[in-house]
């Protein structure tokens, strides 16, 4: 009886990454002077400066020219080593460019997220000032990042898990009861809004008995107590309404997403992006545009 014989599975990499001069490697888009300026990029760098690369770039020799590559994966960090002189970079080698698909892009973690992330460094013993520092950002915000989930309930730090959500926001979140904070959460996974506007909304369209400080008369800058009164009948209508909003957006954001990533995974293909530059260039330029839009404003959301 014959045993069936396991299937191979190609590796994605190489096994051990090797070190490449950055003048061998052409990157597939431009890190625009919008991007540089982006907290992202910030945050890049000065991890880059402090702490050294922790994650390699991605490339793939580039057929057309013999001990050249092309960059899949790593365009800010490469952007950052050139800026700070580097002229070499260890690199992962992809044994494919035709399905570019595992961890094609880093993008910024979560607010609550980066919240675990960095009570995790606290606990190795690392300080709030280096982590500001690593992170190029205020140690007050470190602190109030610490302090995040304090008293959010346990079912909203659950649905917001994976959200990028201001961190003002969890601020009026707070003066919420937990059923009313659930019933607020839901809401801004429904409408993909998480704005500290929004969240101030929600709070003056809650009744006084679902706030945790009910003895203190809500007041909104701007709002008569009519006015306020109204956002409540509003929100409780919102909240019956809101499964059927939710149902038709989500079909207008799924045609959306799938029109995005498509044109997304055409310029990650390297042949697909030799092909456009030599025949269509100003369609490579668009492509690449809304990649960047796209990017630009994931970097730049507030936190």
């Amino acid at each position: 009886m014959n045993q069936r014989q396991a299937p191979l599975i190609k590796l994605a990499f190489h096994r051990e990454p090797i070190r490449l001069s950055i003048s061998s490697i052409t990157p597939l888009r431009i890190v625009s002077d919008r991007i540089k300026k982006s907290k992202k990029y910030g945050q890049i760098r000065s991890s880059i400066f402090y702490s050294g690369l922790a994650e390699p770039p991605v490339v793939v020799p580039n057929r057309d020219e013999k001990g050249k590559y092309l960059l899949l994966d790593g365009h800010m960090r490469v952007s950052v080593l050139t800026e700070l002189g580097h002229k070499e970079v260890d690199c992962l080698i992809a044994t494919d460019d035709e399905a570019y698909t595992y961890n094609k892009r880093v993008n910024r973690l979560a607010t609550i997220q980066e919240h675990q992330m960095i009570l995790k460094a606290i606990e190795k013993g690392v300080s709030e000032e280096v982590l500001a520092r690593v992170l190029n950002v205020n140690i007050q915000n470190i602190k109030r990042k610490r302090r995040l989930l304090e008293g959010i309930c346990t079912e909203v730090a659950e649905l917001l898990k994976d959200k990028h959500v201001p961190i003002n926001t969890f601020k009026e979140l707070r003066k919420m009861k937990p059923l009313r904070q659930i019933e607020a959460a839901q809401l801004m996974i429904a409408m993909n809004k998480y704005s500290y506007p929004y969240a101030q909304s929600l709070v003056g369209a809650t009744p006084a008995s679902q706030l945790i400080e009910t003895a203190k008369p809500k007041k909104i800058n701007g709002l008569t107590d009519e006015q306020i009164a109204r956002m409540e009948q509003e929100s409780a209508q919102l909240d019956r309404e809101f499964h059927l909003l939710e149902e038709t957006y989500g079909q207008d954001h799924l045609d959306l997403v799938i029109a995005t990533g498509y044109v997304k995974r055409l310029i990650e293909n390297a042949r697909v992006v030799r092909y456009l530059a030599q025949s269509f260039p100003e369609l490579l330029t668009e492509f690449q545009k809304i990649s960047e839009i796209d990017e630009t404003a994931k970097f730049n959301s507030p936190n």
